[in-house]
Order: C-alpha cells, then structure tokens, then sequence
C-alpha cells in the first residue's frame, strides 16, 4: 500500500462513499464480486479515508469478525450498515429472520395496539442483533406506502398499504432501534410504493402532483422526521409534477427543497446504490456522484467506481461547482450521526427472547384452512421458489421439503434455471407428465424481489390450482410471502382442500404451517375454518 500522503480535500469526500464489500472474510466466498470489492481494494479505500461500508452475506458470527477487520483497515470511525429490513439473519445466517414488515401492517387492520407493540420489538431484535454483529447502521424502516399490488419491488417491504399505517409501524420499528444505540433510515424518498418497475432494472416514473404526494407518500416520511430519523435513502423515481428533468436521487427540487426546507429534515441524506440501472445506466460514476451530492445527498451509495465518484466530487469542489460548504455540512452531519452509536458487543447474536419473537411474529401474521389435514402417503411436494435452488429459503434440509418427503411425498422444485413445468395450454398450464403422479402438495415461494420485475406474475398459478382441482390432485396449496397471490388463489379454492398462507419465506415459517397441515386427519381440529 503506498505511503504517500493523501489530499486532505480527498481524504474529507473520501468519507462521505459507502462502498459495498461481502460480509465473508475471503474474497473467493464472494456471492456477488461484480458489486462486492476485492480485499485488496477495501483496505486501500478504507486507508484512504472511504468513510462506510454496506454488508451481505455469510454467517452473523463471521460478520462481527469481518466488521472487525475492516475498522482495523481503516483510518477512522466506519459506518457499518446492512439492508436488514426483515432481521439481520435476513442477510446474515444464524441471526433472526422475521416476517416481512407487510405481514404487521396486514395485522395492524384488526390489532393494532398488538401489531405496534410487536414492531416495536422487531426493531429493539433487529438493532440489537445488528449492534452485535459490528453493524451500527440499519437500513430500515422502510416508509413506502405498498398501495399498489402490482408493485414488483417494494411489495411485503413496505410496513403498510396507507400512510397511516405505514407511518404508525415504521415509527414504532424506528424507536426500537433508538433503545440499542443503532442508526436508522427512512426510505426510499419521496415514495416507492405505488410504482410498477424495479429502479434495480429501470427508472420508475411516479406521476402524481404535489397534493396527492402530501395524503399519500411523504406522511410517514414526515413521521418518522418528527420522531427524530437519523437518515433518509433517495430513490431512484421520476417525478415529472415535480422535477421533469431529473430523478429523486439528482434533484435539488427533491431533496433540497422539498426534504430539507420544506419537510425539515436535518439528519443525513444517502443515495440508493448508484449501481442500481435506474442511475447507472444514464450516468457515468463520476456525474452521478456529483449530481446526487449537488442534489442535496450527503453520502454516495455504492458507486459504480469509488475512485471515480472521488475523483468526480474533487473536481467539482475543486472548480467551484460544489461549494465547500455542503462538504462540511455532510461531514458535520455524519460525524454527528457517528456520536450516537452505541459501542458493539460480543454477546450471542440471537437471544432466546428474539427467537420467541421469530415464532410469535410466524403465529401471529399466519392464516391455515385445515379442512382434515393433508394425509398422502405417496405424491408430489412441488415447490416453486424466486430465483434458483437451494436459495435462502429453502436449502437441503428446510422444512418445507423434509417434512412432506417423511409421509412420501416426492419433491419437486420450480427454479429460474430448472425445467419448465408449463405448457401452452390456457385450461391446463402444467405439464403434469414433467411433475409426477398422485396428488400434489403445492409449495409457491413468491413475494417482491429486486431484479426479478413482473417475473413472478406471469406465471398463471390460480388456472394451475384449478387444473389440479378438476383433477382432483390437489392435496394442499401453501403461499409464503405475497398476500395478494395468497387473496387470488383462495377465492378460487375448494374450502374443504388443507391451505395455509404465511408472509414469511423462513425455516420457521415453513416449520408453523406445515407442522399443522401435514397431520394424520383424526388429529386435525380445525374444522375447515380459518384461523389466524
């Protein structure tokens, strides 16, 4: 690494980029190098003054190691932080997991008090766990009002479908996180939730004017500014009524006027991931770093090129196209954030209160019609999961494929890189000759996720459940994850055939419903109905 002494201007904006790295210590056990840097480069960055670092990947255990390890690389105090929206063992194994925050907003509608007080504690868990592991930095709440179903993005994210509750649950998520000592984000600024694109893949285009922006978007944005939020993230989303010409992330008319004068937030303002295509793809790593900074943003997201977003804010500092004013008020503002954080322990990463609180939040937020139990002793297990397998959800030994395959069922799983099991056949979508014999346990992983956009909804699984009916194979239909697929595909089911419905993807969630719909048919005692 050179020794030679590094610009001092340089050094001050180099703390203001948030690089991405993998939460593993070795670089060959990176899940994603295209985004996630090399060692060698971390500690030159670090050395050199880059003041953050966003994690994924590995063990929680591993995470308190390597955040460890990049401090030590280093020239001042990181900010550490992690898209932990649903647990840090959402991101991080052995940590807790919980349902999607949609899952209380969903339960908001008929206990509320319950449904505060349970997010309250999700986020007190998850700020907890996070301190724990190194992070001091929580990317959450999300403040995205999912009033739009077909949202492939935000989806079970989103802590409500109105601004009520939205704002009530993320609230209450946010003063949990304020009882361990660990930073808090409220995004994706001005509103996220009623787009139809993934800025991952494109740039959304919000069309709404200003009046409907104020009775829907910005309240639980304004909420969690009133409870005092330390940050707020950007997104990547036109606003024509509002600033036709540049994105969130780019406009002044956004973030500066908007957010700041109008709105009154005073804490730090971050760019989403400037790699996401909604910016990359339109502008270079230098220009959207200068842009989103002369927006009114104090730290850069994962850049396309960290040294090139630097280099780009040097110039324009150096120029005069950015006053050295903003630069200290970014600095003032990410110090000041820094100097609310709580030390990191080295306590166990989950508790046993946080594992109770895994199954309460499974129990609570679960829906099962168990007519008689699911009782084949021969079949298919067909399992349809996002992406490919094994995947998070759903490795070798999940619940979801072991506990079927012990009463005989065969499993089968649908995946982005296995074989089709569709056919062109409108009345009959599966090809049932590529699936097996006997009746057919049906498993859909599906919710919202970034980078697959409308995927998912192409896949005609209410005409695939009634094929199975007419057939008379359907043994039992489980969804985990979109509550809207879950609405779809009852309305269309036969109340007498085992169902159940739970917005979690996780072993757990698996575990809860299973364990009930898989019992021998005398020990059933549901009686068709169902319960929550």
């Amino acid at each position: 690494m050179s020794s030679n002494p590094i610009d001092p201007l340089r050094r001050q904006i180099a703390e203001l980029i948030v690089v991405r790295a993998s939460g593993h210590l070795d670089d060959q056990q990176r899940r994603y190098p295209r985004w996630e840097l090399p060692n060698s480069a971390l500690r030159r960055l670090l050395h050199n003054g880059v003041g953050g670092v966003i994690l994924l990947g590995g063990s929680a255990t591993e995470l308190q190691q390597r955040t460890r390890q990049l401090q030590s690389w280093a020239s001042q105090p990181l900010l550490f932080c992690a898209d932990v929206e649903e647990g840090v063992g959402q991101r991080f194994e052995g940590a807790s997991w919980l349902v999607p925050p949609l899952a209380l907003g969903r339960l908001h509608r008929s206990e509320p008090a319950r449904a505060l007080a349970l997010a309250e504690r999700y986020g007190r868990c998850t700020g907890e766990q996070a301190r724990r592991c190194g992070l001091n930095w929580v990317l959450g709440p999300v403040c995205d009002v999912n009033n739009n179903p077909a949202n492939p993005v935000i989806n079970v994210r989103a802590w409500g479908e109105d601004p009520g509750t939205a704002g009530a649950l993320a609230a209450a998520f946010q003063h949990g996180l304020n009882q361990v000592g660990v930073l808090g984000c409220a995004k994706h600024f001005p509103g996220h939730g009623d787009t139809a694109s993934d800025s991952h893949l494109d740039l959304p285009v919000l069309p709404h004017d200003r009046q409907r922006l104020d009775q829907i978007e910005l309240p639980p944005f304004q909420q969690l500014i009133e409870a005092g939020i330390d940050s707020v993230m950007t997104a990547h989303l036109l606003l024509p009524n509002l600033d036709p010409e540049r994105p969130a992330t780019l406009s002044p008319t956004v973030l500066t006027d908007l957010l700041r004068r109008q709105m009154g937030f005073r804490g730090l303002v971050v760019t989403d991931a400037l790699v996401m295509e909604a910016i990359a793809a339109r502008h270079g790593p230098q220009e959207a770093a200068v842009l989103a900074f002369e927006a009114g943003a104090d730290l850069i997201l994962m850049p396309a090129d960290a040294d090139a977003a630097i280099d780009g804010l040097q110039a324009a500092f150096s120029d005069g196209r950015l006053p050295m004013e903003r630069l200290e008020e970014a600095l003032q503002r990410r110090r000041q954030a820094l100097a609310k954080v709580a030390t990191t322990t080295t306590a166990a990463i989950a508790s046993e209160d946080d594992r109770e609180l895994e199954r309460e939040l499974v129990a609570a937020c679960s829906t099962i019609q168990c007519a008689a139990g699911i009782s084949a002793s021969s079949g298919v297990n067909l399992i349809r999961v996002d992406g490919i397998f094994p995947c998070p959800a759903l490795s070798g030994d999940a619940p979801a494929l072991q506990l079927p395959e012990r009463l005989g069922l065969a499993s089968v799983v649908i995946h982005g890189q296995g074989v089709s099991p569709w056919q062109n056949n409108a009345d009959t979508p599966l090809a049932l000759e590529r699936i097996g014999s006997g009746p057919v346990l049906l498993q859909l992983f599906v919710r919202g996720n970034p980078f697959r956009g409308h995927r998912d909804g192409r896949e005609p699984w209410l005409a695939a459940v009634r094929q199975l009916q007419r057939l008379d194979r359907l043994a039992g239909l489980v969804v985990y994850g979109s509550p809207y697929l879950w609405e779809q595909l009852k309305a269309g089911l036969d109340p007498e055939i085992p169902a159940a419905y739970c917005p979690g993807q996780m072993p757990e969630a698996q575990r809860h419903v299973l364990t009930t719909l898989l019992r021998p048919a005398e020990a059933s005692a549901h009686n068709g109905e169902f319960t929550d």
